[in-house]
């Protein structure tokens, strides 16, 4: 049958798109017609066959109809070398077309042909098209060659079927390294490298000798993790043995795998023993040493390089901008970008896009964005760069902007600006113009993309609206490990410790293994003592996961340690970390200071710097915290004079953190001088030095600064709300309370808290209508929590409420019956009303439920050194010069009129017995103390950690006039400014 024959049998829909590109490309080389009219015979048809809607084959005669000779029996090379031409000419489908066409007219393609293909197929991943040839060859009784064999393992292994690539291997009859290599790299490149390892033992024990390919290929795929570090090690072993150890691509390979394993050292052992070095090895040695983090090494290795002649690249220069950008090292980048401009490769859109980015990261938006302007060439990634320095920085509402002149210059988004996109949403909580990107994501197809799904996810959930981020989650397509720790992270910030556990579990289940940064986001959930049972467990499984020694992990640890109050725990892996970073000392701080341990907060302050770690804002943001804490002044100044040093003291982070610890410090003037020098004000500035001045007692100052602030458009928080309504409770301004109340959800959309209604309670009580705020409490709008029931309970004790106090306990001890303070606050009332039988009954139910009182305690700061007392205390080594001093005042206070008010001893004992237990207050021992280790004049600032008692507030007032001292005292409610007989808080307190 001739090949005219052929084609008029074949199935013309396979061939349609072939026919053309026969009649235009390869008639003039088909050598089956012998004859200049046999090929005008066949180049009409041909056209006729393009331009026809017909079936092109029913215009060719038969065999039988042909007057041409039956000289063709060449026609099967001819058709073979038209599929090669047409694979050759990248018309891939056509070729197959043609290979088909072949195969139903009987013609045997060769090992070439089939080689030609599957190189294709190999080349593009096409899985499909492969098996089919695969299938083909099997069907047609082809015998592979090795070389078709290679290919054939080389296009599974490459599309992720090692099954199949490795039932091909194990069915050929002879391999060579080409072999190994191919099945080798397969597993490797698809993360299973122990089999990658063992098949490479395998080889070796074969007399096939594996070459410098088969260890670049092993090795290209271990990184990321301890457990692929071991398995590059082993793989180094080997090389030592084979003697290619010294190759330059195998040198530059193993110097990669150290890097992406985060094992800089031996990188950098490799890399110095190498004979030879090309720009390869150094980039790839200086990109590690930036993704790893070691910034300053990638730096110095740029100085080597050029010392040694060796010139930098666009890579080069990728990779030490990066450094700087991870540094912050403005200076260092611009001296780069001027290199980058006298070597000529500021026209580079790759090295464009990295000072972009450098800029942005440093910074420096104005160099960012003069950079993006100049360049000639922007993609894609560039203005990417610029959108995600613009969010980095907080200026959600110009990345929109850049956003939108990004679409009108026909710059098609991608993935990675929508991520961008969708994060200056949230800040702005633009839920809104989100929404609009979800839809628009939706109709350009990037919807089901993993990453989109994502960010889309956490935009949600940022903008308040978990129903939409929990119901866009579970009907992800795919969700990876980014998908499952993004909505924990979402749970746990929110404070859904019990959603976050429950995904957690549920992705486990799901075969996803947590990485380091889900481990870091679930140890976020566990803050409070009933979940640390649960972070112990997370604890267990970082161990077992080889996460423990991730300074990410460590830090979270350490935090969640902390915040649960077991310090110790927080201590022991502190300690056991092997590398440490600002992060972990700041944890570490934060965790004593907010425990209470502030003293140790500032001794771990103090070893940070031994250790030559430069703390950060959020270092001094704890470390003032103690300061604060501990009253000690002298201590906070010190701290403030090294913050000047360091730069820090327009950080509005630790503009803040000095208002609050001046004001939590006494000295309100202090604090208002450092507010007032701050260019940049947020709203916690605003609401620390609001409190700072109610806690103070100056309640028209506040209210004063309220109205400041409003003027500024700084929005209020409820914390602000806090501030301004204990400044009304203090001051006894009902109404303006009541007004300010009633205006927050009104006015700023901040809806009240518990800590607001226990404010207003506070403020009604201490006015004396107890009965309308029990009437308040009635009207919550949920169940009233501890501190409610608690300002209740306190002002009932201020005005000897007995019946309404007990009501107010009971409530309180059905709430929290370990807490102390609800039993001695019953105790007081009862005490006072003489009802002493009432006040043994309450002391013996505290004894028998394990309650014990907190005892009063006061503190003063001398020369740094923060002396503690406590009633009747004789331990202070210069207690007998105290307890003359106290003699000495009681009696100069009795002759200008001074009477013990002896209700205020709660035991009931002789009168005399209750004046020396009153003269012996814990903060009348700490201002004996500070007026015997004071300068005459110098003020007197004591702490105390209960209310200050009545006797002790009228014994202050006269002291402070006898001894023409200001005497400032901080109790656990506010500050009481003692001066010539007078106390700030005009005795309302």
């Amino acid at each position: 049958m001739t090949a005219i024959t052929r084609m008029r049998n074949m199935n013309f829909t396979s061939v349609r798109g072939t026919i053309p590109v026969l009649y235009h490309t390869h008639i003039p080389s088909l050598t089956l017609f012998q004859s200049f009219n046999q090929v005008r015979f066949l180049a009409s048809h041909l056209q006729r066959m393009c331009f026809s809607t017909s079936s092109a084959f029913d215009e060719f005669p038969t065999e039988e109809e042909s007057t041409e000779p039956q000289e063709c029996k060449k026609g099967s090379y001819a058709t073979l070398e038209g599929v090669n031409m047409l694979c050759k000419e990248g018309r891939f489908k056509d070729a197959l077309d043609m290979l088909q066409f072949t195969a139903q007219r009987g013609i045997q393609p060769d090992a070439d042909t089939y080689a030609r293909l599957l190189h294709r197929c190999v080349n593009t991943k096409s899985l499909a098209d492969g098996k089919w040839l695969h299938i083909h060859m099997l069907e047609n009784g082809f015998q592979p060659d090795i070389f078709i064999y290679n290919q054939l393992v080389n296009l599974y292994a490459k599309c992720g079927k090692l099954k199949d690539a490795h039932d091909v291997f194990n069915k050929m009859p002879v391999r060579n390294a080409v072999s190994w290599n191919a099945i080798i790299a397969g597993y490797a490149q698809n993360g299973r490298c122990e089999e990658a390892i063992k098949l490479l033992v395998q080889m070796k024990q074969t007399l096939i000798k594996p070459d410098h390919i088969t260890f670049v290929v092993a090795l290209g795929a271990c990184s990321g993790s301890l457990a692929a570090l071991e398995w590059g090690k082993e793989i180094h072993e080997f090389l030592i043995g084979s003697g290619l150890q010294s190759e330059l691509d195998v040198g530059n390979s193993l110097v990669n795998m150290y890097a992406k394993c985060q094992s800089l050292e031996d990188a950098q052992k490799v890399f110095d023993k190498m004979p030879a070095r090309d720009r390869i090895s150094w980039n790839t040695l200086l990109g590690g040493c930036a993704q790893n983090g070691d910034s300053q090494q990638a730096l110095e290795l740029l100085c080597e390089m050029y010392e040694e002649g060796m010139k930098a690249d666009n890579v080069t220069f990728s990779s030490v901008l990066r450094a700087c950008a991870s540094l912050a090292a403005l200076e260092q980048g611009e001296q780069i970008h001027a290199l980058i401009v006298k070597t000529g490769y500021e026209s580079d859109v790759f090295v464009g896009n990295a000072l972009v980015t450098m800029y942005a990261k440093c910074c420096s938006l104005e160099g960012a964005r003069i950079v993006f302007e100049e360049m000639f060439k922007r993609d894609v990634v560039s203005w990417n760069a610029m959108i995600a320095g613009y969010v980095q920085e907080g200026y959600n509402r110009e990345a929109l902007q850049l956003f939108e002149q990004m679409q009108q210059a026909c710059v098609k988004p991608d993935r990675i600006t929508f991520a961008s996109v969708q994060t200056a949403c949230a800040g702005l909580e633009a839920l809104q113009y989100g929404k609009q990107n979800h839809a628009h994501l939706v109709k350009v197809g990037l919807v089901t993309d993993v990453s989109v799904g994502n960010t889309l996810v956490s935009m949600y959930a940022k903008c308040g609206s978990m129903e939409d981020a929990g119901s866009l989650f579970s009907n992800m397509p795919i969700r990876n490990v980014v998908s499952w720790t993004s909505m924990i992270s979402v749970y746990a910030q929110d404070g859904y410790s019990e959603d976050a556990t429950e995904l957690f579990e549920q992705m486990q289940r799901a075969g996803i293994m947590p990485n380091q940064v889900t481990y870091v986001s679930i140890l976020n959930a566990f803050s409070t003592r009933e979940g640390l049972q649960q972070g112990k467990r997370v604890h267990a499984l970082v161990i077992k996961t080889g996460y423990a020694l991730d300074v990410n992990v460590g830090n979270s640890l350490v935090t969640m340690y902390a915040k649960c109050q077991c310090i110790e725990d927080a201590c022991q892996v502190f300690g056991k970390m092997t590398k440490r970073e600002v992060v972990s000392w700041n944890a570490m701080i934060a965790g004593y200071a907010q425990g209470g341990h502030c003293k140790e907060a500032l001794e771990m302050f103090f070893l940070m710097q031994q250790a030559g770690m430069k703390p950060n804002p959020f270092t001094f943001g704890s470390v003032l915290s103690a300061c604060a804490s501990l009253v000690t002044l002298e201590q906070g100044k010190w701290v403030h004079t090294y913050i000047v040093k360091t730069g820090f003291e327009l950080d509005i982070v630790v503009g803040s953190a000095l208002v609050d610890m001046y004001a939590k410090c006494g000295s309100i003037d202090e604090a208002s001088n450092v507010f007032n020098k701050m260019p940049d004000r947020n709203t916690v500035t605003w609401t620390v030095i609001l409190i700072g001045y109610a806690q103070h007692g100056y309640a028209q100052e506040v209210l004063k600064l309220f109205r400041q602030m409003q003027e500024t458009g700084m929005k209020p928080d409820h914390v602000t709300f806090v501030g301004i309504l204990s400044a009304c409770s203090r001051a006894g301004l009902v109404d303006e309370g009541y007004s300010y109340f009633n205006s927050m959800s009104q006015d700023y959309g901040v809806n009240p808290r518990s800590e607001h209604y226990a404010c207003m309670v506070d403020l009604l009580g201490r006015a004396g209508h107890l009965t309308a705020a029990k009437d308040f409490i009635e009207k919550i709008p949920f169940e009233p929590n501890i501190s409610v029931w608690q300002s209740l309970l306190g002002v009932c004790r201020i005005h000897g409420n007995m019946e309404l106090g007990k009501y107010a306990a009971e409530r309180l001890l059905e709430l929290e019956p370990h807490d102390s303070a609800t039993y001695v606050l019953l105790s007081n009332i009862y005490a006072a009303a003489n009802r002493w039988e009432d006040v043994a009954r309450v002391r013996k139910m505290m004894k028998d439920r394990g309650v014990k009182k907190e005892p009063g305690r006061s503190w003063i700061d001398i020369n740094s050194t923060v002396h503690e007392f406590i009633s009747d205390d004789s331990s202070h080594p210069e207690a007998e010069e105290i307890y003359r001093m106290l003699e000495r005042l009681s009696k100069q206070m009795k002759d200008v009129g001074y009477v013990p008010n002896t209700d205020f001893v709660l035991h009931d004992i002789e009168k005399e017995q209750k004046e020396k237990s009153l003269n012996h207050h814990s903060e009348k021992l700490a201002i004996a103390f500070g007026l015997i280790k004071t300068p005459p004049g110098a003020p007197i600032r004591i702490m105390k950690n209960l209310r200050v008692c009545g006797d002790c507030h009228i014994a202050t007032k006269f002291i402070s006039k006898i001894v023409g001292r200001e005497i400032i005292v901080r109790d656990a409610t506010r500050f009481h400014h003692f001066k010539n007989g007078l106390c700030s808080c005009g005795d309302y307190w």
